[in-house]
């Protein structure tokens, strides 16, 4: 438990720094839009190479890997459809939504957590890689297809997706681990320092968006959207996962308690860049992730309990 403990107060304690920042003016009126930017467009492609290109992919090829997409899907599903029969979303909204009921935070909260709760950083590698290479791809393209300017071209269309800086990281990271190329240094150094600056960068980000607002306030914010994203992430999400990681798999032990966990993950704060960059349900992907952090503690608790 105090590895969970111990996780969480690192992202409370940037999101709060983000916060007073945000508070006293100490970085302007557009503070959180440019932060934003340049986590989106800079330090997250940066940080994403550096993980495919560095990384074994043959390692992601495990059971945590099929529990975690598999649960992962299952609930941005479930969220896609609810949200467009129930609450007739709009497509921009409904992927952002998607990804706060699915997208887990696998990079600074997942890893912390892996490393002091469950031992091992590997558990939560192959749903962070899965993230990265597939959900990542999927939902940016729907961003970009769903808010493409009136006008544009057929090509302009096909070609918006490609020119992503997420997706051609990504992509670009993929080919470098696949050929089994080795960057030389002077050009992975830098990258890596750029990386280094996403997770928080995100967090501060977070942080500063919170000022002059209230979380789940009547009037502003879709609160039917986060309450379904939340439940789906926290509670949903975990229950399939060990429903499938016991009956259809047959794990026990430390390892049907590492897939629970994971799946049991907040809403990651990339949801909420993602948001941000495209102008679309960032109040939804603010207030999720708030939500699912906060109840993700006592959750946990209550998974180490029974499982651990």
């Amino acid at each position: 438990m105090s590895g969970v403990i111990s996780g969480f107060t690192v992202i409370f304690v940037i999101i709060a720094i983000g916060f007073v920042l945000g508070r006293r003016g100490t970085l302007g009126a557009e503070a959180q839009t440019v932060l934003s930017r340049i986590v989106f467009v800079v330090a997250t492609p940066a940080l994403l190479f550096d993980a495919l290109a560095t990384s074994d992919l043959s390692t992601i090829f495990s059971e945590h890997l099929y529990v975690g997409a598999a649960t992962a899907l299952a609930v941005a599903v479930a969220y896609l459809l609810i949200a467009r029969l129930w609450l007739k979303r709009a497509v921009p909204e409904l992927t952002v939504g998607a990804l706060s009921a699915g997208y887990v935070n696998s990079a600074n909260l997942g890893i912390p957590i892996a490393v002091f709760v469950l031992g091992d950083a590997s558990f939560v590698a192959p749903l962070m890689l899965f993230q990265i290479i597939v959900l990542s791809p999927i939902a940016l393209t729907a961003l970009d297809l769903s808010t493409a300017r009136p006008g544009a071209s057929r090509l302009e269309t096909l070609i918006t997706p490609f020119k992503n800086p997420i997706v051609v990281a990504g992509a670009a990271g993929l080919v470098v681990a696949g050929t089994g190329w080795h960057v030389p240094d002077a050009l992975l150094q830098p990258i890596q320092l750029l990386g280094g600056a996403s997770v928080p960068g995100a967090l501060l980000a977070f942080g500063l968006s919170l000022q002059g607002v209230r979380v789940l306030q009547k009037g502003t914010s879709p609160r039917r959207d986060v309450a379904l994203a939340s439940v789906l992430k926290i509670v949903v999400q975990p229950l399939l996962a060990w429903a499938m990681g016991r009956y259809l798999l047959g794990l026990d032990g430390t390892e049907l308690f590492a897939v629970v966990v994971v799946a049991m993950l907040p809403t990651a704060q990339s949801v909420f860049v993602y948001a941000s960059a495209y102008g679309r349900g960032m109040v939804l992907a603010r207030d999720a992730a708030l939500v699912t952090t906060l109840a993700a503690i006592p959750g946990l608790g209550v998974v180490a309990a029974l499982l651990a």
